[in-house]
């Protein structure tokens, strides 16, 4: 019976933390979804036995909300969730170490520091893969989370993790009959102090950012093209066709920027060669019949090296050479020289392969995936050019999900974040609804407005506040003319980034150091 209840917990668990996220209306269920797990590390005893309780919880909340990934990489996409779902067992694992060892409070603040410091090594690390940080789970809600401009997602991990504790200890308390209005009053008080923190903010912008204007404006193209049929190169000429029909049918003497979605470009060529490339005229002579405008477009890239200067993502050629294919984002204007950005954050497995994975190059292949992986920058950049008040920030699809990245565009100058992606390899699902959604974050951590241009959809425009102000629908061929002011706000979050994830990993080291003092003085080897 007692192993019964323990697994329910188990799948109850996963299931509340599955029906929180994006795009549920239910995310008041994230406060809830960690304290059957609680429950199960005051019940089991053994170590392997809450491991794989806390997997079975872990696997259910991955595979329940990005099995779309499936659409893209299905094999791919099995070892993605039950790997991240291992994963996600390790700061559970350690703190049911911690209290076992210490008790509950060095228990609580070793669950909280671990999983901060999981989340924190997530974004950061070769296999990165943050797509499940607990704080965008309020990404359908930014009046919620206005107080992101100073903690990013980070505050809203923290602030989950203590809500779910509190709920658990009340639930405690009241099995016990002690005096639980006491928790309740803490629990009230954590729970709605960053709520009001938010309205506040939401009234303030209300009242100073709504009275803002802008003379020019910007123009978003969603071209809807067949991410599967968009690099062949018989329907090159005609792709190129969509994007300028449906950028000239919304320009006008007041646009300056235009933007097309990730690899709009799709004619691979070497990066000095792309103004003499025959698909890419009809482009130069668009930008060319309006000098006014900047246009930024996805597009595919190759770059040669010799063996001196080939970097790590380079492949050897038989003629001795080293190549590096590009995931780019170009800036092209009336008689300025051509300016590019190579993608930074690649998609692990697709786009990149971990070097401690190289072995299993040939295996990731085999299933849709790269070994060599794509060539990359080193740091972001922004795109300026003459004449033109919008300074962007060339974000390319997976790297919008990066708070802390983001915000180096803007602290280099860029004063609106312009998203080009390409969402239709994961169909009419979740995915392309989440990815939306996880912009509004951006926006709100930075005060920055975002243009967001989706080859599928979905496209939109996205204020300083996180509100979706203009979108376009999925799988529909359009455009979106938008009057973007621009807000020169430097954030404190833009400034100091994940300085929160940074001290409770802090924290989560001392803790781990403690701890194996503890292991080592009783086994008597101090």
């Amino acid at each position: 019976m007692k192993k019964t209840i323990s697994i329910s917990a188990s799948l109850f668990s996963g299931l509340l933390l599955f029906a929180a996220w994006p795009v549920s209306p239910l995310t008041f269920l994230i406060f809830f979804g960690f304290t059957p797990l609680l429950f199960i590390s005051d019940s089991l005893q053994k170590k392997s036995s809450f491991f794989w309780h806390i997997f079975l919880a872990m696997l259910i909340w991955n595979a329940s909300t990005t099995w779309w990934i499936w659409n893209s990489t299905d094999v791919g996409s099995v070892a993605a969730i039950i790997a991240n779902s291992l994963l996600m067992c390790l700061p559970w694992w350690g703190f049911f170490s911690v209290k076992k060892r210490s008790g509950n409070l060095i228990g609580y603040a070793a669950l909280i520091s671990f999983w901060m410091l999981f989340e924190y090594i997530h974004l950061n690390w070769q296999l990165s893969w943050p797509w499940l940080t607990l704080g965008n789970v309020f990404a359908s809600h930014p009046e919620w989370i206005q107080w992101y401009e100073f903690t990013g997602v980070s505050g809203g991990t923290l602030w989950i993790l203590l809500n779910n504790i509190l709920i658990y200890e009340i639930v405690q308390s009241i099995r016990s009959k002690e005096l639980w209005r006491k928790v309740a009053i803490k629990f009230s008080f954590l729970l709605l102090l960053p709520l009001l923190f938010s309205f506040y903010h939401i009234f303030y912008y209300l009242k100073h950012t709504d009275t803002k204007t802008a003379k020019q404006n910007v123009v978003i193209v969603q071209p809807n093209i067949d991410p599967f049929q968009k690099f062949d190169a018989a329907n090159t000429a005609q792709q190129i066709a969509i994007l300028i029909n449906l950028s000239e049918k919304q320009i006008d003497s007041a646009t300056r920027l235009v933007i097309w979605p990730e690899t709009a470009m799709s004619a691979v060529d070497w990066q000095p060669n792309i103004q003499n490339n025959n698909f890419y005229q009809p482009v130069f002579d668009f930008v060319n019949r309006h000098p006014e405008i900047s246009l930024i477009s996805g597009i595919e890239t190759l770059k040669s090296y010799s063996s001196s200067e080939a970097t790590a993502t380079a492949s050897k050629r038989e003629d001795g050479t080293y190549v590096d294919a590009f995931n780019a984002a170009i800036l092209i204007k009336s008689n300025q020289t051509l300016t590019f950005y190579n993608k930074s954050k690649l998609v692990p497995g697709v786009e990149s392969l971990p070097t401690f994975l190289k072995f299993m190059g040939p295996i990731f292949e085999k299933f849709g995936g790269s070994s060599g992986g794509y060539g990359r920058s080193n740091t972001s950049s922004v795109f300026h050019s003459e004449n033109n008040p919008y300074i962007a920030a060339p974000i390319i699809c997976y790297e919008s999900i990066y708070g802390e990245y983001v915000s180096t565009y803007v602290a280099k100058g860029a004063n609106i974040l312009t998203i080009l992606t390409n969402d239709g390899w994961w169909g009419n699902t979740p995915g392309h609804k989440q990815h939306l959604q996880y912009a509004r974050l951006r926006a709100i951590e930075n005060r920055k407005w975002v243009a967001r241009s989706a080859n599928t959809g979905i496209s939109a425009v996205i204020d300083d506040r996180g509100n979706i102000l203009d979108t376009r629908g999925w799988n529909q061929p359009s455009s979106i003319k938008y009057s973007i002011p621009i807000t020169d706000t430097l954030t404190f979050y833009t400034l100091y980034g994940d300085w929160l994830y940074k001290s409770l990993s802090f924290l989560a080291l001392l803790l781990i150091g403690w701890n194996i003092f503890l292991v080592l003085k009783q086994k008597q080897l101090f």
